[in-house]
């Protein structure tokens, strides 16, 4: 970039008092109103973080160290910033800001650090898990709309651990997508995440859960993650679908929006909070710029 066609603000001596009102200052240059708005919102909210906590120049390097090393350990199959984004809280607020859902459909969830696309295509009612240990379990879903109507042609991709609490992608020994799988759920705790996880005292256990993308032409994808509650397999759904009578069967009707609703609701939802907060806003490409006119 050529220094002389940058407009370069006024800048102050810089003290402890004006090192924010600067920083936004010179961070301000850019013709994206959005990336503008989110920077002076990031810095400032960081400084103030700093400025609450005391924040030490050992605590700051520390935490700089620990996401290089976040960085490091992560691959095409794992991605531990998402982790790190789980545990946070992040990962889930920022997929409830962005897909917001009424209250007569089913709430989304965050995909995940081991989702792939590599898996293969099945058919209704073909056998997905390859994993001798596991326990078997039918799964019977439906997916509608709001108004109860069937949505046709949709994709759903699912995903689970298997008997050692591990997906497939964590395995040495895989060469591609194996569809072991059963219902042991942890967070991956071997890595700079997990050594936090044990700093905090937390555990990395979690409900079992599998996880559902839904995905069609125009209105998706739509990310799941369904808490497992089995019920005992009876007569007629053992005979319907040829599985052992008490076996495992997972139920679950899933309502989908499509993406207009969405937006509708994230607009709405967006200015009323920014409302809430003082904040005079305008929606740019359905998101927040502030208002100057």
């Amino acid at each position: 970039m050529d220094p002389s066609k940058v407009n370069v603000p006024l800048m102050k001596d810089l003290t402890i008092d004006n090192i924010t009102e600067n920083t936004v200052a010179i961070n301000s240059q850019s013709s994206d109103q959005r990336l503008t708005y989110v920077m002076e919102r990031l810095v400032t909210h960081l400084h103030n973080f700093a400025r609450e906590t005391r924040l030490s120049t050992t605590e700051w390097m520390a935490a700089l160290n620990f996401l290089v090393r976040v960085g490091q350990i992560s691959t095409d199959v794992r991605h531990e910033f998402i982790l790190l984004s789980d545990i946070l809280g992040l990962s889930l607020s920022a997929d409830a800001i962005d897909h917001p859902k009424p209250l007569a459909s089913t709430e989304g969830s965050v995909l995940g650090p081991f989702h792939t696309h590599e898996a293969e295509t099945l058919e209704h009612g073909d056998l997905m898990s390859q994993d001798t240990a596991g326990e078997p379990c039918l799964i019977v879903c439906t997916v509608k709309d709001i108004k109860d109507n069937p949505i046709e042609d949709v994709k759903v991709d699912i995903w689970e651990t298997d008997s050692t609490g591990h997906y497939d992608v964590q395995h040495e020994d895989r060469t591609g997508p194996d569809g072991r799988c059963s219902h042991i759920r942890f967070l991956p705790h071997d890595g700079p995440v997990g050594q936090l996880l044990k700093l905090l005292n937390r555990h990395p256990w979690r409900p079992a859960h599998m996880h559902f993308v839904f995905e069609k032409k125009g209105g998706g994808p739509f990310d799941y993650s369904l808490i497992v509650e089995f019920v005992p397999a009876d007569v007629e759904i053992a005979k319907k679908y040829g599985v052992m009578e008490g076996g495992k069967v997972l139920k679950y009707d899933f309502v989908l929006i499509d993406e207009k609703e969405t937006e509708r609701l994230r607009d709405e939802n967006a200015l009323k909070a920014l409302k809430v907060l003082g904040r005079k806003v305008k929606l740019l490409n359905h998101l927040p710029v502030p208002d100057l006119d």
